[in-house]
């Protein structure tokens, strides 16, 4: 990686400023490059240096740029140093270059841009990352995506690092809403259609049984009445529960596996009912549980103690809430898992609920509620099949497989393949994923299925494009290629450009690890595949003298291993053809 160079960078600096160097290393960044030649390959700012007390203040930072520059040298590493804008560039030496970056590709593989000097101080420890998290008994609606998706990338990252990762799916299966459907399927529910087209029945079910008790009292008393007998732990009430439950895991699993997603458990609101009660009892002990007019019991979370601010914590009824299930599940995962972050990740409508969730665990006396943190995401809008506005996540996946397949069967760069069907399937969902990180995460965003599927620009078709034609390259010339490597034949400006830009991919997931934004990385693939089409068409492999081909072979496998690196991390499967 790019070791060598920053702890050279570095050495220099700390003899002039009497500072370690591995203080100094993450000082030494990388320039960004574009798609027009990029001269200078690491940058180190004055202001960071001033900020970091490594400098004094005093002359003005270009000043003191130009002092500290006049005291840096060139040598075997670093052959020219230049005075920037508040900055010191860096040019380094462009044989080795190409030989560091080629090698640490070669022998990282997987873990190449992770095993950095950037990550030495990382802390590895236990994280659970709850996603996804739909509510049973209904269809798998196109709003969960972004929750499933983002938190499957996060879980990706946190373990690529090192970490043991739990992926939690803490299903929506209780409260009201059951009250409600298993009211309406005793009235009229049918196990036939039940069998036949499980959630599409239950979701019929229950919109039939919301609608009727917007009118009829009688339905709404019924739903409390199950929901009471469902608390209590009726055995018939129970049983039908427990039914809805599994048929629904059972549905879902077949989604999450065409996103290439899976958990190491399905929690769920059911399993913290009666711990909910022990929460509402230790709260109460500790005096934190107040009594409205209306007999709610609630949390105060004013500044004053006066109930201007408060969250709900039971109903008048005795039952529980949300919530309370909430506090009930964090406690729960502590004496289980002792873990060292707990990432909630739901849209941003939640995120006054996870205010008061954390505030509620503080007051309870819980000093770990700081490893808790909550990744909110914006909302998709306009998301349409061609049969109208789209309610299931299974509708759009169909739909993204059915317009790739079209829009490959149109490509005349289309090759013959095993299972047209799965390329398209992958190659949608990287469509899905890419549009869906491109931005920062708590954005809205406009969905358009065009755009979305352009083979060119900022999509996942693109990069998935990118990659295959890397790997046919391979393919091809392989049988022409020698074993040694020579890095004088890398120094072209295409191939010096595609080797700045894979020196960089370290700070990148450094980026990404500190703020979870996938934006970052989705950005640099997206420029490493532009880049890598433009050295495509100019460092030709095929017909080049054997020792220039095999350079650029290796240099095109490096890159298409850091791209499938890249992808894989975002929740995308790479595809070899298309």
């Amino acid at each position: 990686m790019a070791c060598l160079f920053r702890r050279s960078i570095a050495a220099q600096l700390s003899r002039i400023l009497g500072t370690s160097t591995e203080k100094l290393i993450p000082m030494v960044s990388a320039v960004p490059v574009s798609k027009k030649q990029q001269t200078l390959d690491f940058r180190v700012s004055v202001s960071s240096l001033l900020a970091d007390g490594c400098l004094k203040f005093g002359s003005t930072v270009q000043s003191q740029a130009r002092q500290l520059s006049a005291q840096l040298t060139c040598d075997d590493v670093v052959t020219e140093i230049a005075v920037g804008k508040g900055t010191i560039n860096f040019k380094v030496n462009r044989s080795l270059l190409a030989e560091i970056v080629m090698q640490e590709i070669s022998k990282k593989g997987s873990k190449y841009g992770i095993e950095s000097e950037l990550f030495q101080d990382y802390p590895c420890g236990r994280v659970i990352v709850e996603f996804s998290s739909p509510n049973i008994a209904k269809k798998f609606h196109a709003g969960h995506l972004r929750s499933t998706i983002i938190g499957n990338f996060i879980a990706n990252l946190k373990q690529a690092l090192g970490n043991d990762v739990i992926r939690i799916n803490y299903l929506g299966d209780w409260g009201m809403q059951f009250g409600l459907l298993g009211a309406g399927f005793q009235l009229f529910g049918s196990e036939v259609k039940l069998k036949a087209n499980p959630l599409q029945h239950l979701f019929e079910v229950y919109v039939e049984a919301n609608k009727m008790a917007e009118n009829d009292e009688d339905i709404q008393k019924a739903a409390q009445v199950f929901f009471k007998k469902l608390e209590g732990g009726d055995k018939h009430t129970l049983s039908l529960w427990k039914e809805f439950r599994s048929i629904s895991i059972e549905e879902y699993e077949k989604i999450y596996q065409r996103l290439g997603v899976h958990f190491d458990e399905y929690s769920g609101e059911s399993l913290y009912q009666e711990k909910a009660q022990e929460v509402l009892w230790l709260m109460d002990q500790k005096g934190l549980l107040k009594k409205t007019k209306q007999g709610t019991g609630v949390v105060d979370l004013s500044a004053n103690d006066d109930l201007s601010v408060y969250a709900k914590m039971v109903r008048c009824d005795g039952t529980s809430l949300y919530l309370t299930r909430d506090v009930a599940a964090a406690v729960d995962r502590m004496k289980e898992y002792n873990f060292d972050q707990l990432i909630y990740v739901t849209d941003k409508q939640q995120c006054t609920h996870f205010q008061q969730l954390f505030e509620i665990l503080k007051l309870m006396g819980y000093n770990w509620t700081e490893r808790c943190q909550h990744v909110p995401f914006g909302l998709v809008k306009g998301m349409k099949t061609r049969k109208g506005d789209v309610v299931f996540l299974e509708d759009v996946l169909n739909e993204a497989r059915l317009r790739m397949l079209q829009n490959m069967a149109a490509s005349r760069t289309t090759k013959d393949l095993e299972d047209p069907e799965d390329t398209a399937e992958k190659v949608g969902v990287a469509a899905l994923i890419i549009q869906d990180f491109k931005g920062p995460l708590l954005s809205d965003y406009d969905f358009d299925w065009d755009r979305v599927l352009q083979s060119q620009g900022d999509t996942g078709v693109f990069l998935q494009y990118t990659h295959a034609r890397l790997c046919s390259l391979q393919r091809t010339c392989q049988n022409d290629v020698q074993v040694q490597f020579n890095p004088a034949y890398l120094q072209d400006p295409q191939a010096i450009t595609l080797l700045q830009h894979l020196l960089r991919y370290d700070e990148v997931l450094y980026q990404v690890s500190e703020d979870l934004q996938p934006k970052h990385l989705v950005n640099y693939l997206i420029m490493l595949s532009r880049l890598a089409s433009i050295a495509h068409r100019t460092l030709h492999v095929k017909g080049s003298l054997p020792k220039v081909a095999t350079a650029r072979f290796l240099l095109f496998k490096g890159t298409a291993s850091v791209l499938a690196n890249g992808m894989k991390l975002l929740g995308i499967t790479p595809v070899e053809k298309m």
